[in-house]
């Protein structure tokens, strides 16, 4: 008779007790990520940056409005709008004839 190694390991990789979600970046990281972006954008890329900043902060916020969130999630989609904002006045000054907005 020959014996299966592992084949009850197969079924069950990990035990339910030290298993976390890997569907994705938690909401911490997601919301450091677009401060830095957020930040970033403020001195270079900044159309890019901020859009970026504002996603991940509204996937760090669980894409609601509704209850309370962290801190940096809500500053990452402040400083994103912000920062989009300035790109977008900026890209406008620089094509108006005269001598632009900054």
């Amino acid at each position: 008779m020959m014996t299966s190694f592992g084949q009850g390991s197969r079924r069950h990789p990990r035990s339910r007790g030290r298993t976390w979600s890997r569907t994705g970046p938690d909401g911490a990281t997601l919301a450091i990520v677009g401060v830095v972006c957020a930040v970033a954008g403020f001195f270079a890329l900044g159309i890019v940056l901020g859009p970026a900043a504002i996603v991940c902060g509204w996937l760090a916020m669980g894409r609601s409005w509704a209850g309370p969130h962290p801190v940096p999630a809500v500053v990452a989609l402040a400083l994103g709008a912000i920062d989009t904002l300035l790109a977008l006045i900026g890209l406008i000054g620089a094509t108006t004839p005269g001598y632009g907005v900054f």
